[in-house]
């Protein structure tokens, strides 16, 4: 009932997922990550939240992202009923679609890269999804977007989106964390959103606060307004 992608970009070493879906809320249940863990998301017609977590606790431990879906999702008598994919901090992708899953429900991997999804109106939107992504331009942020974009028009979830969600983490900047929970439009309005977050007060405020490589920065931020209201 979902369709999801995770990645990360070796050039910057962060890590990023975007989700969207038919249901409400999609960032809250799917989406899971920081830069010293890598990324999850676990989804399907009864998903578990404990999934997603803990792969990542596995993960951080030192087990691969294929180690650890399978330890995840074999432990689980529910699992014919959930869908679940990891991207280690090497890179590295694992995944798993029960036995139940709605179809449309599987995956596609690539270096550093893995999409899952489920209910999807044709196995091609995994493919526009992946392809969106490898073929968009700029920062790792607006590539998750594209790859959004593209599984939208080759037909998406089967009974259209009403949520999005973007998670991007590293150890140089603080967590961009994105969500439309409710939305005719949540394509367009999570990148709306997103050039809110990236851009004015509130992108110059985001750059002042601590990071996993500066835990303790706290430079002096000067602003005409409060910086979480951006103009």
């Amino acid at each position: 009932m979902t369709l999801s992608i995770l990645a990360f970009d070796e050039k910057t070493g962060a890590y990023g997922g975007a989700a969207t879906t038919g249901s409400l809320c999609v960032g809250g249940w799917v989406l899971r990550g920081d830069a010293e863990s890598g990324m999850s998301a676990s989804q399907g017609s009864l998903p578990s939240t404990m999934w997603g977590t803990d792969v990542l606790t596995l993960m951080r431990d030192g087990s691969s992202a294929a180690d650890a879906v399978a330890t995840v999702t074999s432990a689980d008598p529910g699992r014919a009923e959930r869908q679940l994919a990891a991207l280690d901090p090497t890179g590295g992708t694992g995944h798993f679609t029960g036995d139940n899953s709605i179809p449309v429900a599987e995956a596609r991997i690539a270096p550093n890269v893995v999409v899952t999804g489920n209910l999807l109106a044709a196995p091609d939107v995994l493919d526009a999804c992946l392809s969106g992504f490898e073929t968009a331009d700029g920062p790792l942020d607006l590539r998750l977007l594209a790859a959004l974009d593209a599984a939208s028009e080759a037909g998406g979830d089967s009974r259209g989106l009403l949520s999005a969600a973007l998670l991007v983490v590293s150890r140089s900047r603080p967590p961009l964390t994105l969500r439309v929970d409710y939305s005719e439009t949540p394509l367009r309005d999570l990148r709306a959103l997103h050039t809110r977050a990236r851009t004015g007060l509130y992108g110059d405020w985001v750059r002042h606060v601590p990071t996993l490589e500066d835990p303790h920065r706290a430079v002096p931020f000067e602003a005409t307004q409060d910086p979480i209201t951006p103009q």
